[in-house]
């Protein structure tokens, strides 16, 4: 090992130090470089180590990224909206709403529909039942058939 390489390594060791210790005060919420209540980033860890935030790569230091994503994904907590985003949103969800009732309302109207037309149909049948009764009563002509069977005209 030439003493070159062994001086890159105590330099990344070193860095990797000064990011860890930079990460732990933003976490804690007391750095000494950024304002207080900077968010914990991948970016701020680096800025607050007093580097440049493109130090702080995923190919050198791919531990310490994981847990920098960790721990943000666990205590972050979720971007609050702008008003005006809120106001986009629930327009958003009013209008799927209404969308919904007018898709509801069209379904009702044709089962409605469809109600009327077997009722109508029905009507329509029994009136012709009756008639068909009626014409079969004044008929001077004797079925061969009654709708039983040998055994029930016994």
């Amino acid at each position: 090992m030439s003493l070159l390489q062994s001086n890159n390594r105590s330099n990344t060791g070193r860095a990797e130090i000064a990011f860890r210790e930079a990460f732990e005060r933003l976490k804690r919420g007391k750095p000494e470089r950024l304002p207080r209540g900077t968010p914990v980033s991948q970016n701020n860890v680096a800025k607050e180590a007093g580097c440049d935030p493109s130090a702080l790569r995923k190919t050198r230091y791919p531990s310490l990224i994981k847990e920098i994503q960790q721990w943000i994904q666990e205590h972050e907590p979720p971007a609050a909206r702008s008003p005006r985003q809120s106001i986009i949103a629930k327009r958003k969800q009013n209008r799927s709403l209404k969308e919904k009732i007018e898709e509801l309302k069209s379904q009702r109207d044709h089962a409605t529909s469809l109600l009327l037309e077997a009722d109508a149909k029905i009507v329509d049948l029994t009136g012709e039942i009756a008639r068909l009764q009626a014409l079969r009563e004044s008929s001077n002509v004797t079925p061969i058939w009654n709708g039983k069977t040998k055994k029930e005209n016994g």
